[in-house]
C-alpha cells in the first residue's frame, strides 16, 4: 500500500541532503521512496509539518513505568537497594507486560520507534513489543554477587530453587529469569533457539547483558561474554554511572569499570554501555578502540545527582554516543525530545561553550547514532531511498513552532513529544493524533492503575 506525504519539510539526517523543503515522500512495502507516486492509497498534506527519522531510546527499563514517582528524591544506592528492589520482588510476568505496554504507548506518542531494554521477564517484554510493532533490543542483566560460586551455566538450576524467581535481588545470580533453557538464562525469551527467534521476530533483537561491575565479578563477565560470542549477540551494561561505583572499582580492582570490562574481553563483542558519567580520558580511548556506544541519559543522571557525562569529550574522542531515558522511576519521562534538549544544554553549561553539542549532533544522537547502537544503521536512522520507513510527522503549526527559521534547531530546542502527530515503524502507522493502532490503550491504563495496589 502506498502512502504519500506531500509538501513536507524533511529533516533527513543524511549529510548529503540534510533538509528538504516542499518535498514529497512515499512509503511502499515498509520502505522509503523520496518523491511522489501515482494512485496512493492515502495522501497526507504535510504543510507546516516536519518529517524526521524515528527516535531511538537506547537505554531504559520499560516496565518501570509502574514505579513512576515511586520513592523519589533519594541517592541511587538508597533508591535502588532500599526501595526499588523490594518493590520489584512483587513483579509478575503480567505486570511486566502491562508496564512495558504503558511505556511503549508513551514512547510512540512522543516519537520513539525503538528501545533498548534491560529488565526482567523479558519474554513478556518481547511479546509486548511484537504486539505494539516497535523495534526492541532486549536483555536480562546478569548479576553475580558471589565471585567464588557463580556459575552462569548452572543458573537455571539455581533459579528453580530460588525464592527470587523472576525478581531482582542483589544476592541472586541472575536478574529476572524464569527457570527455562540456557538461552532464556541470558535473554528471558521463550525457550526456542536464538536462531529461530531471530528468524520469526526480526524486529526484536536479543542481547546478552551484564548489569554492572558493582553487581557482578569477572567470572560472570567472562561466562556471559563467552555466551555472547558463541551466539553472535550484542552486549548491554551499565558503566561508571556514579562516582561511588567508579571509585569503588578502582579501589577494589586497581582499575576503572571500563578498564576491567576491557581486560576481561567484554568489549570484544558489540557493546552498548549506559551512562559513562565518570569515564576518564583513558576510558574514552578504550571505548573508541573497542567500538563501544555510550547511551547518555541526561535527565536520569541529573535526577539521581550521578554527575554530568562529558559527551562533548566523548564525541571528540570518536566514541559513538546515543541517547536514552533510563527507567521512568529515575527520570520520570520517556520523551526523547526532552533528553535531546537537556543533553545539548548541559554540554554548553559544563564546557562554558554555547556552540558545544549543536542541534544537528544532538539529533544524530537520537537517530543515526541510536540506530548504530542497536545494529540497525544499514536499514534505519535516516530518511533515504530504500531505508525502512521508521519516521515521525511533527506538527509545526502551533505556537511553539510557528516561528521556524531552521527546522533542525526547532526539533532540538523547541519540540516536545506532544508535537508528534504520527509515529511510523517499518511503514506501519502505530500512532496518529492520539490514537493507537496496535495498543488497546484503555485496557493498558486500567491494568496499570490496578497494578498500583500491588506496590503500596
Amino acid at each position: 500500500m502506498y502512502i504519500l506525504f506531500k509538501n513536507a519539510t524533511i529533516v533527513t539526517m543524511n549529510p548529503a541532503s540534510p533538509v528538504l523543503y516542499n518535498a514529497d515522500l512515499t512509503i511502499n512495502d515498509g520502505k522509503i521512496k523520496l518523491g511522489a507516486c501515482e494512485k496512493p492509497a492515502r495522501t497526507i498534506d504535510c504543510t507546516n509539518k516536519v518529517i524526521m527519522p524515528g527516535l531511538y531510546n537506547c537505554h531504559t527499563h520499560a516496565a518501570m513505568t509502574l514505579f513512576r514517582g515511586f520513592a523519589n528524591d533519594r541517592t541511587l544506592e538508597d533508591w535502588l537497594f532500599n526501595h526499588l528492589i523490594p518493590a520489584e520482588s512483587k513483579l509478575t510476568p503480567e505486570l511486566v507486560r502491562t508496564g512495558t505496554l504503558l511505556a511503549m504507548a508513551e514512547m510512540l506518542a512522543s516519537g520513539t520507534i525503538a528501545f533498548s531494554d534491560m529488565y526482567c521477564h523479558m519474554d513478556y517484554v518481547a511479546k509486548a513489543a511484537e504486539e505494539a510493532g516497535m523495534l526492541a533490543n532486549i536483555s536480562n542483566g546478569i548479576v553475580g554477587m558471589d565471585r567464588d560460586s557463580f556459575d552462569f551455566y548452572k543458573c537455571n538450576e539455581f533459579l528453580q530453587t530460588s525464592r527470587a524467581r523472576g525478581a531482582f535481588f542483589p544476592d541472586c545470580s541472575v536478574v529476572g529469569m524464569s527457570p527455562r533453557s540456557l538461552d532464556n538464562a541470558v535473554v528471558g525469551t521463550s525457550p526456542r533457539s536464538l536462531e529461530n527467534a531471530r528468524a520469526t521476530t526480526p524486529r526484536i533483537q536479543i542481547e546478552a547483558a551484564i548489569h554492572a561491575c558493582y553487581t557482578s565479578h569477572p567470572p560472570a563477565w567472562e561466562q556471559v561474554t563467552d555466551f555472547a560470542h558463541k551466539h553472535n549477540l550484542r552486549m548491554h551494561l551499565h558503566l561508571s554511572e556514579t562516582r561511588h561505583e567508579h571509585e569503588s572499582c578502582i579501589k577494589n580492582f586497581g582499575a576503572t569499570p571500563t578498564q576491567m570490562f576491557a581486560r576481561y574481553g567484554v568489549f570484544d563483542v558489540p557493546t552498548l554501555a549506559a551512562h559513562g558519567v565518570w569515564a576518564s580520558d583513558e576510558d574514552l580511548d578504550i571505548l573508541r578502540e573497542k567500538g563501544v556506544t555510550i547511551a547518555h541519559n541526561p535527565l536520569s543522571n541529573l535526577k539521581l545527582a550521578s554527575g554530568l557525562a562529558p559527551v562533548t569529550k566523548m564525541l571528540a574522542h570518536g566514541v559513538n554516543v546515543a541517547l536514552g531515558t533510563d527507567g521512568v522511576s529515575s527520570n520520570n519521562s520517556h520523551d526523547m525530545f526532552e533528553e535531546m534538549k537537556m543533553a545539548s544544554l548541559l554540554q554548553k553549561y559544563i564546557t562554558g561553550d554555547p556552540t558545544a553539542l549543536p542541534a544537528w549532533e544532538t539529533l544524530k544522537m537520537a537517530t543515526v547514532n541510536g540506530a548504530k547502537a542497536q545494529g540497525r544503521e544499514k536499514e534505519s536512522g535516516i530518511i533515504a531511498d530504500g531505508y525502512d520507513a521508521d519516521m515521525l510527522l511533527v506538527d509545526f503549526d502551533n505556537p511553539r513552532q510557528t516561528m521556524c527559521y531552521d527546522p533542525v534547531l526547532n526539533l532540538a530546542y523547541s519540540t516536545s513529544g506532544r508535537d508528534v502527530q504520527m509515529t511510523i515503524c517499518r511503514g506501519r502507522v502505530l500512532y496518529e493524533k492520539g490514537e493507537y493502532t496496535t495498543i488497546d490503550i484503555e485496557r493498558v491504563l486500567h491494568e496499570a492503575r490496578s497494578a498500583k495496589q500491588v506496590f503500596l
